[in-house]
């Protein structure tokens, strides 16, 4: 065959593609067949980031919101044989004539509503659905004025619908247990639960999660979580301060590096996201300008273990399992995280440092020590990179050349 010889295509072996390969797939089936996209990452449970975990805190995320909307103060979570579990809380109930569509059609539920949802966590008509349609058996009980409606599905296909009298109080009972099929060799880590139930009472002063009849509760919100989460002893008690929509907690320790614990509407943003960097930012600043000196940003936060949590109206995520803040806005078309953020640091941190001549006193310290270590850290390394250019190879066999290429100051370079 010539070099520039055309190869024929034989066109009778190309797959066809005909109305026949355009498929519609059912809600339920949409989120079978894609799971990653409602839940991140499948896995066995051996990770606090696999997906069963994510469908318990979807789960629990609907009982929050009726917590915040002053629904109910209780929420009682069954975990049997670390395989299924059941949530029941006492809010006012999924109402019962639009139960089977609440739990197994997407894009329905009732946090479209700011009115009715204003800073809601949970999926905005995804969450449940997905817990439904990735587990081998979901039931859903609404108890509503003396009534409660059950539903049973299995991988989002409804098996039973009744409707009976109760005496039981108000709200929503949920019981799931994931597809094996999907979850292979799955198991749910009691140490993993209890993080995610803790953050939720840290979050929600005054909330009471029944954990296998085990009492969680929060007394003192973001000074708990910090307290029971340092390695480190603080230099100086915890600094808590609390707005609207906004609350933060922190103290600098000894250990090196900085470490953030984020929320936005309750929901732990592992990852960060517009309002961990606004505090970052202006925590710095308003410290800086508090002591009026030339400090170093990275100084001024080595130490530094905090915790934000801001309420969002209608938050944006970077993804569905909700790990990163996106929104640029505390309310839709309002004002920006970042000012919002930095204007509550300013005014109160700079008021507290005011108050707090003593703590203020020990930060300054802290800051100086961090600067000294900084410093002398990079003359060391600019020390030992200078003496690795020209170190003396102590090798018979090798000598070190007497002109190096990547010393600046070497003299016979270009010869």
């Amino acid at each position: 065959m010539e070099e520039n010889e055309l190869i024929p295509v034989d066109n009778n072996n190309a797959v066809e593609y005909t109305d026949d390969n355009i498929r519609h797939l059912s809600d339920m089936e949409h989120v079978r067949t894609r799971p990653g996209m409602y839940i991140g990452r499948l896995g066995d449970g051996a990770h606090a980031e696999d997906g069963i975990y994510v469908l318990l805190k979807e789960v629990i995320d609907n009982s929050i919101d009726e917590f915040k909307m002053q629904a109910g103060k209780k929420i009682e979570i069954t975990v049997e044989e670390n395989l299924r579990i059941s949530v029941r809380d006492y809010g006012r109930g999924i109402p019962q004539g639009k139960l089977i569509e609440a739990v197994s059609m997407l894009n329905t539920g009732g946090k479209y509503d700011s009115k009715a949802f204003k800073k809601s966590v949970g999926l905005n008509g995804v969450g449940v659905k997905a817990v439904n349609a990735l587990s081998s058996r979901f039931e859903v009980r609404s108890y509503r004025d003396g009534k409660v409606r059950t539903a049973t599905f299995s991988k989002g296909t409804l098996l039973s619908d009744n409707t009976q009298d109760t005496e039981e109080e108000n709200g929503t009972y949920i019981f799931f247990e994931p597809d094996n099929t999907l979850f292979l060799n799955y198991c749910f880590k009691p140490e993993f639960i209890e993080t995610m139930l803790r953050n939720y009472t840290y979050l929600n002063t005054g909330l009471a999660i029944i954990y296998n009849g085990h009492r969680i509760l929060s007394r003192n919100g973001l000074v708990d979580l910090l307290n029971d989460n340092m390695t480190a002893t603080g230099l100086y008690p915890i600094i808590h301060l609390k707005g609207e929509d906004i609350e933060i907690a922190f103290t600098h320790t000894g250990q090196y590096g900085e470490e953030y614990y984020s929320f936005v509407n309750g929901q732990h943003t592992t990852q960060g996201g517009t309002h961990q960097s606004a505090f970052k930012e202006h925590i710095a600043r308003t410290i800086k300008e508090f002591f009026n000196k030339n400090m170093d940003y990275t100084d001024i936060r080595n130490g530094l273990v905090a915790a934000i949590a801001v309420n969002v109206e209608e938050p944006i995520f970077e993804s569905q399992t909700k790990t990163k803040l996106g929104s640029t806005n505390m309310v839709p078309g309002g004002v920006t995280v970042n000012k919002y953020v930095g204007d509550f640091i300013k005014q109160e941190v700079d008021n507290f440092l005011h108050k707090n001549a003593d703590i203020a006193e020990v930060i300054q310290q802290k800051i100086q020590e961090s600067e000294k270590e900084r410093k002398a850290i990079a003359g060391v390394t600019k020390l030992a990179r200078e003496r690795a250019k020209k170190a003396n190879l102590h090798n018979r066999k090798l000598r070190d050349c007497r002109i190096h290429l990547n010393d600046p100051k070497g003299k016979g370079l270009e010869e």
